[in-house]
């Protein structure tokens, strides 16, 4: 697995997990092939569905293990749009969401300093 630091210095992991964007008054399920490049500030997702740059919209990411199942909510805007999908930054998060999305880099970073150096911790 790769891992790496984009132009903005953000950590990025080639995660996949489920997702579901809710904006302008649409639901776009995202499957699970089809996200990818998580970070704490961040996601991409593929779709034929576009938004223009600065839309609001609120993102679940559905985590599921072999025991649980659990979602993720993220207030967000798309910041960028190509013919393959759309990019979200993230904007907030609750404190269990930043914590689970937090532990998800961490385990697949394999490099937990990574993370920590990216929140000024470490």
């Amino acid at each position: 697995m790769s891992v790496y630091a984009d132009r903005r210095d953000n950590v990025r992991v080639p995660f996949t997990t489920g997702a579901c964007i809710r904006a302008e008054g649409q639901v776009i399920p995202i499957i699970t092939e089809k996200t990818k490049d998580l970070s704490l500030r961040g996601l991409y997702c593929f779709t034929d569905i576009k938004y223009p740059d600065g839309t609001p919209c609120d993102i679940e990411l559905h985590l599921t293990g072999t025991t649980s199942r659990l979602v993720l909510n993220i207030r967000g805007r798309v910041v960028r749009s190509d013919i393959r999908g759309m990019a979200m930054k993230f904007d907030e998060m609750d404190a269990d969401s930043f914590f689970h999305l937090k532990n998800v880099l961490y385990y697949n970073t394999g490099d937990p300093e990574l993370i920590d150096r990216e929140l000024g911790s470490g």
